[in-house]
């Protein structure tokens, strides 16, 4: 780098931080004043895309409350403690998900969370009896509908707590919420190997929501949405919906066409990953 390439850059450097030193020592009016700064520092690439996705995210985690992400509690997937523990064996497996809520007399009677890896050695010695069952559930955690995610998430820290009961003010159940739910809303959409098979393209969320990669092909994006997309300009569906937006977008940006609406929901400063796409309101 040459000696007026270098004094450039450090007087680029310089203005920045006189920028952030002169509107903190005013002081931000607004969040959102503290993100014009940062997305100017993105510009200049001094924030890189992926960070400042990450400081968006967790800014608006501050402002969310746990019922505007929590899984609903008609889609819990529970385990009754009336069952024999044989009986929902296989729907622990099929669902591949990690802790279960344990229910008692009723749907609000939480007694307790199973986590699957406990229930392995049990399973491999053929003690699958409630006797033992009970001794190695997990002492459930209740929040209510009203907290807030960012606490919520220092909470599941302090504890070591991974998920948490939703009540509502009746004291009812009314969803649970896991800490990679709140991790979501700041990183955007963690893929595990369990949220897609390889061969999967379109994944039911539930709430008539559903997770769609962007490298799905149009013409079976179509048959799934019963839509009529162009299949000739673009092979895949992110592709599609790159167009519509004109431009790159950023994770949390919508985008409605076709008669639905789709969300990024997995982005970087290159590609579309992942889409979240629900019904268009009529």
């Amino acid at each position: 780098m040459s000696d007026d390439q270098s004094s450039r850059s450090q007087g680029s450097n310089k203005s920045w931080l006189e920028r952030i030193s002169h509107a903190f020592s005013s002081g931000p009016e607004s969040i959102e004043d503290v993100l014009e700064l940062l997305r100017s520092a993105e510009s200049q690439a001094i924030i890189d895309v992926d960070a400042m996705s990450i400081i968006e995210g967790a800014m608006q985690v501050v402002d969310m409350r746990v019922d505007e992400i929590m899984i609903p509690r008609s889609q819990m997937v529970t385990v009754r403690a009336s069952q024999d523990p044989k009986e929902f064996l296989d729907e622990v497996i099929s669902s591949a998900h990690s802790r279960f809520p344990v229910i008692g007399d009723s749907q609000d009677d939480v007694i307790g969370v199973l986590l699957a890896k406990d229930l392995l050695p049990l399973a491999l010695n053929n003690d699958m009896d409630w006797s033992h069952v009970r001794e190695i559930l997990r002492p459930p955690t209740f929040v209510p509908e009203s907290k807030r995610l960012n606490q919520l998430l220092k909470q599941f820290k302090e504890n070591r707590n991974h998920m948490a009961i939703v009540v509502d003010e009746y004291g009812g159940t009314a969803g649970l919420v896991t800490i990679e739910d709140v991790l979501e809303q700041i990183v955007g959409e963690i893929e595990d190997e369990h949220d897609f098979d390889e061969e999967t393209h379109i994944k039911v969320r539930g709430n008539g929501s559903y997770a769609v990669k962007a490298v799905t092909p149009v013409d079976d994006f179509n048959e799934f949405f019963n839509t009529g997309l162009d299949e000739e300009e673009f092979d895949t569906i992110g592709g599609v919906v790159l167009k519509e937006f004109g431009h790159l977008p950023r994770r949390g940006e919508t985008v409605e066409f076709g008669g639905l609406r789709f969300t990024i929901a997995n982005a970087d400063n290159r590609v579309i990953r992942l889409l979240q796409v629900t019904r268009s309101e009529p």
